[in-house]
C-alpha cells in the first residue's frame, strides 16, 4: 500500500446507497472533521470478509464509539447495491457505513489494489484497517494476505487506538 501513516487520504469518489439510490460521495468531504475507522476488504459475501472482518466491527461498535469514533466504514470494490444488501444480510444497521468503490477510485489511489483474477475475482482490494482523523491517517494495519484477518480485525485494531 502506498498510503502511509501521517499522510492525508487522497481525493477520491465512492458510493453509498441512500433511500434505494446510489449517491456519489467524496472522501475529502466525508472524512473532514471526523474520526473514522475505515476497513477495506476484497469483496462482499466472500468467506473471510463475511465470517470475520465485517462481524468483528459490528461486534466492537460500542467500544469504538466509547473511544470517540464518529463512524466505522467498510469499503469494498463492489457496487453500492451489493454493499447495501451485504450490510443488511450481516445486520450492520446504522453501525457500519457500507461504502462502494466499484471503479476502484479510492482503492487504487491508496495502492491497495490486488489482482485476484487467478481466483476468478478480478482486481480487488487488499485487507486493511485505518484510523482517519480529519483526513489524516493516524493508524494503518494492512494484512500481508487477503485471506488473513488478524491485525485488521475489529477487536485487534481497537487495541491500537
Amino acid at each position: 500500500m502506498k498510503l502511509k501513516e501521517n499522510e492525508n487520504i487522497p481525493n477520491a469518489e465512492f458510493f453509498i446507497l441512500e433511500d434505494g439510490s446510489p449517491v456519489k460521495k467524496n472522501t475529502l468531504e466525508f472524512f473532514k472533521d471526523k474520526k473514522i475507522v475505515l476497513f477495506g476488504l476484497p469483496g462482499a459475501y466472500t468467506s473471510v470478509c463475511s465470517a470475520k472482518h465485517l462481524p468483528s466491527y459490528v461486534d466492537s461498535y460500542d467500544k469504538y464509539k466509547a473511544k470517540g469514533i464518529d463512524h466505522i466504514a467498510c469499503i469494498s470494490v463492489n457496487d453500492p447495491f451489493v454493499m447495501d444488501a451485504w450490510g443488511k444480510s450481516q445486520n450492520v444497521g446504522d453501525k457500519i457505513v457500507m461504502m462502494a468503490d466499484p471503479m476502484l477510485d479510492f482503492t487504487k489511489a491508496i495502492g491497495a489494489d490486488v489482482d485476484k483474477s487467478a481466483r476468478g475475482l478480478g482486481v480487488r482490494s487488499n485487507r486493511y484497517t485505518m484510523l482517519i482523523d480529519n483526513l489524516k491517517v493516524v493508524k494503518l494495519q494492512e494484512e500481508e494476505d487477503t485471506g488473513a484477518c488478524e491485525i485488521s480485525a475489529g477487536q485487534n485494531f481497537l487495541t491500537l487506538i
